[in-house]
């Protein structure tokens, strides 16, 4: 059974997806919090293992209460962060910040339910637009002369150097795994080992260090 925490500042809101998740045989919503402050209170004191949260609340907004929940349990709880709004900084701080999805609030009810199930099994889980938005927000970062790279990808093999830079294209097992042509387990495979050798948590952080490491070109993948 996933255990859900329920983040947002709107009762309405965390009614509709406390009736869509529990629906699910798999789901069980075991708390709600109308405040960032709150969110890390219930987090500590109820263990989930997913965490849908909003970004703009009060009393410290949701990439605070993310940064501070993860902090708190580095290991099992997920979250997965829901807003109304792509802006760009919202984007890459969620990241940043640990989450492991970002989703707008208007994501389709099908979408939101295989988000939870991604993150749950440690995969990430980003909208369309939202990983396009990433991408292009992490190329912009990225100095145009070459600097020291901020993670040292001599720890990676070739192969794993190949699958990182496909992840950081936003492909996933398969699409590597054709482009490669090795099957998407192995692609899988070569996917955890080199979050295991950074110590990260699922892909999202993973896009980011293809990019932060020089790993991936704008414009390389045709």
């Amino acid at each position: 059974m996933i255990r859900i925490l329920i983040a947002d500042d709107q009762a309405l809101l965390r009614a509709g997806f406390r009736a869509l998740l529990d629906a699910e045989p798999d789901m069980e919503v075991v708390g709600e919090a109308g405040t960032g402050a709150e969110a890390v209170a219930q987090a500590g004191r109820l263990t989930p293992d997913v965490v849908l949260m909003d970004i703009r609340m009060p009393g410290g907004d949701g990439l605070e209460a993310t940064r501070r929940i993860l902090e708190a349990q580095p290991e099992g709880v997920r979250i997965i962060i829901l807003t109304t709004f792509e802006l760009d900084e919202y984007v890459t701080g969620a990241i940043r910040s640990g989450a492991s999805g970002f989703l707008v609030k208007d994501t389709d009810p099908d979408e939101l339910i295989r988000a939870v199930r991604a993150v749950h099994e440690g995969d990430a889980m980003l909208s369309p637009s939202v990983t396009r938005r990433l991408l292009e927000r992490l190329a912009a970062e990225r100095p145009s002369t070459p600097n020291t790279a901020p993670v040292d990808v001599a720890q990676l093999t070739e192969r794993e150097r190949e699958v990182v830079a496909l992840v950081g294209h936003g492909l996933n097992n398969a699409e590597i795994g054709a482009r490669l042509y090795i099957t998407p387990l192995t692609a899988k495979t070569h996917v955890s080992r080199a979050m295991t050798k950074f110590g990260l948590r699922d892909r999202a952080q993973l896009v980011v260090l293809a990019y932060e490491s020089g790993l991936v070109r704008p414009g390389w993948l045709g």
